[in-house]
C-alpha cells in the first residue's frame, strides 16, 4: 500500500496507547469522493485531545480495501472520538461515497510489540504471542532469580521487593527482550496471521 499521510509511524510501546485500524471497501469510480471524505474525517479526529496521529493507505491493487489508521493516547481518548458528534456528522454525510467498513481492529498492549512499524497487518495469533513472550520472560526471570531476587528478599519488605522486581522485569521486557524476540522471530510471527 502507498501511504498518503502517516504521522508517528513508530509502533507504540505498551503504554496504554490504542491504534485503531479500519478497512473500507470503495466501489470503483468513487475513489476520489472517498479520499476526500476520509481526509476530512481524519483531519477532524486529529483535533481531538489525545489523538496522536493518523494515516490513510490506498489499496495495493484495484478492488482491495482502503485502510485508515488512528492512534490515541489511551482507550478514553479513542472512546471520546468514537462517540463524538463530530464523527457522527461525518458518517451522516457519507452517502453517495459508495464505501463500507469491512474490518476494524484495535491494537493495544502486547499486540503492539508484534506490529511492524507503519504496517496495518494484524498482529500474530495470540498463541504465537504467548510463545514469544515466554521466550522473552524465561531468561529474564532466570537471571533475576539468580542475581538480585535473593538479596532483595532479605533486604526489603515483601511489597517493596515485589514493586522493584516488577519494575525491573517490565522495563527489561519492554525495551530489551520483546523487541529482540519479535525481531528474531519476525518471519515466523508474520506467517499465517489469521
Amino acid at each position: 500500500m502507498t501511504a498518503i499521510s502517516l504521522e508517528h509511524a513508530a509502533v507504540p510501546a505498551d503504554t496504554g496507547e490504542v491504534t485503531l485500524l479500519i478497512a473500507r471497501q470503495v466501489e470503483p469510480g468513487h475513489e476520489a469522493a472517498f479520499e476526500k471524505w476520509a481526509s476530512g474525517i481524519l483531519d477532524t479526529a486529529a483535533r481531538f485531545p489525545g489523538h496522536l496521529g493518523y494515516g490513510l493507505f490506498r489499496p495495493s491493487a484495484d478492488g482491495n480495501p482502503w485502510c485508515l489508521v488512528h492512534r490515541f493516547r489511551d482507550a478514553a481518548a479513542c472512546r471520546t472520538w468514537q462517540e463524538s458528534p463530530e464523527r457522527a456528522a461525518w458518517f451522516e454525510h457519507c452517502e453517495g461515497h459508495h464505501h463500507t467498513e469491512i474490518a476494524r481492529r484495535e491494537l493495544t498492549g502486547m499486540e503492539t510489540w508484534f506490529a511492524k512499524p507503519g504496517s496495518v497487518e494484524p498482529a500474530p495469533p495470540r498463541w504465537k504471542m504467548a510463545i514469544s513472550s515466554s521466550l522473552a520472560v524465561y531468561p529474564i526471570s532466570l537471571a533475576a532469580n539468580v542475581t538480585f531476587v535473593p538479596p532483595l528478599a532479605t533486604a526489603l519488605p515483601l511489597l517493596l521487593n515485589t514493586a522493584v522486581i516488577s519494575a525491573v522485569l517490565s522495563i527489561t521486557m519492554t525495551y530489551v527482550a520483546m523487541p529482540a524476540v519479535s525481531r528474531l522471530l519476525r518471519g515466523w510471527l508474520g506467517r499465517n496471521r489469521a
